[in-house]
C-alpha cells in the first residue's frame, strides 16, 4: 500500500478506526511528533476526539544513530532494546549519555509544542497512540509504557504501516494494534509514502492549536 502523504494516510486510518472502534467515549488521540501528528490530527477529526502530542525520543546507537537501542518518553520512562544493547556490548554510561542528550530535545519540544499548556489528563481515558509508521517499535514501546503508567483505561496503537513482526510484538503490550499495511519484507516507513517531507515544528503547533 502506498500513501500520498501523512494527511491522506491519517484519513484512511481514521476511516478504518471509525469502522473498527465505533464511537469512543472518554477517548483521546495522541500523535508522536513530529510525523505522527498530521496522521493523528486526521484520525482525531474522524473520531471526534481531542488531539495532543506525546513526546518520545529514540536512543540511537552512537555512530549508527538510525539503529535504536531504546527510547525515552515524557514522564521519565526509558525502554531499552536489550538484544541490541547485549549484542553491541553497550555500557550504561553510553546509554545514559545518549538518553541525557535526547532528554534535552524532548524537553525542548514539550516547550515548543505546548508552551505553558499542560498535557491532557490521560487517567481513565481510552488512548489512541498514532504515528506515521513503525519500524523497530522502540519509540512506541516507550509511549505505551508511559501512557499505561498515566492511568489510561486502554491503549490502541494505530499506524498506516509497520512490519508484521513489530505489530505482533506491540499487540502483546497494547490493548489493540492496528496497521493498515504490514508489508514483508519491510525496509523503511518512508518507502510507503509518495511525499515523506519532514513535518516541521510550526506544522505541529498549527495542528495542535486548531
Amino acid at each position: 500500500m502506498q500513501f500520498r502523504d501523512r494527511v491522506q494516510a491519517g484519513e484512511l486510518l481514521g476511516e478504518h478506526l471509525s469502522r473498527e472502534l465505533g464511537e469512543v467515549d472518554d477517548g483521546i488521540v495522541l500523535g508522536l511528533p513530529r510525523g505522527g501528528v498530521p496522521v493523528a490530527a486526521a484520525v482525531a477529526r474522524h473520531l471526534g476526539l481531542p488531539l495532543d502530542v506525546y513526546l518520545v525520543r529514540k536512543l540511537g546507537v552512537p555512530g549508527h544513530e538510525e539503529y535504536a537501542m531504546g527510547a525515552i518518553a515524557s514522564g521519565g520512562v526509558r525502554v531499552l532494546n536489550e538484544v541490541a544493547v547485549r549484542n553491541l556490548d553497550i555500557g550504561e554510561a553510553t546509554i545514559a549519555a545518549v538518553a541525557e542528550r535526547e532528554l534535552i530535545e524532548l524537553e525542548r519540544r514539550e516547550r515548543a509544542y505546548r508552551g505553558d499548556r499542560p498535557p491532557l489528563d490521560l487517567e481513565g481515558k481510552h488512548v489512541i497512540l498514532v504515528d506515521d509508521g513503525i519500524a523497530t517499535g522502540a519509540s512506541m514501546r516507550a509511549a505505551i509504557e508511559a501512557v499505561r503508567s498515566s492511568g489510561a483505561a486502554s491503549i490502541t496503537v494505530a499506524v498506516p504501516v509497520a512490519p508484521r513482526s513489530t505489530t505482533e510484538e506491540l499487540a502483546g503490550i497494547a490493548d489493540a494494534m492496528i496497521a493498515l499495511a504490514t508489508p514483508e519484507p519491510f525496509y523503511a516507513v518512508g518507502w510507503h509514502y509518495s511525499d515523506f517531507t519532514q513535518t516541521t515544528d510550526d506544522e505541529v503547533r498549527g495542528l495542535l492549536s486548531a
